[in-house]
């Protein structure tokens, strides 16, 4: 019978035929180096959606739940509008771009409607 070596550090490995890794660390250090590829991109994606979302909760009034504001307002505060979660389609045909729970909506002269949308 052929010993089985690990995927990571090349050790033989004891115990179950069709284990991969001689301990947890392997197998973590394996991981790691698999996902290492694009967690900077995915990383660097999510913290412009998280910035986002921060722009748009901290200019929506908590109690109203939807604001308008200038497009200058916006970029003075660092938003990415080429970053959102999810597009909404109202029945209408308005299409609000969403970070999350948090959407924005294009108005005429620059102004967007900032929306929280209701928790189900």
């Amino acid at each position: 019978m052929e010993a089985k070596i690990c995927t990571e550090c090349g050790e033989v490995i004891k115990g179950r035929a069709d284990k991969k890794f001689c301990d947890d660390a392997c197998r973590s250090a394996y991981n790691n180096k698999l996902n290492s590829d694009s967690s900077a991109l995915m990383k660097n994606i999510n913290n412009i959606l998280r910035k986002n979302r921060r722009i748009i909760e901290e200019l929506t009034p908590a109690n109203e739940g939807k604001t308008t504001v200038g497009l200058k307002k916006l970029q003075d505060k660092g938003f990415n509008f080429n970053y959102h979660t999810h597009v909404y389609t109202t029945k209408a045909g308005a299409n609000y771009m969403f970070c999350y729970e948090y959407g924005y909506l294009p108005l005429e002269n620059d102004l967007f409607m900032l929306v929280k949308r209701k928790e189900a």
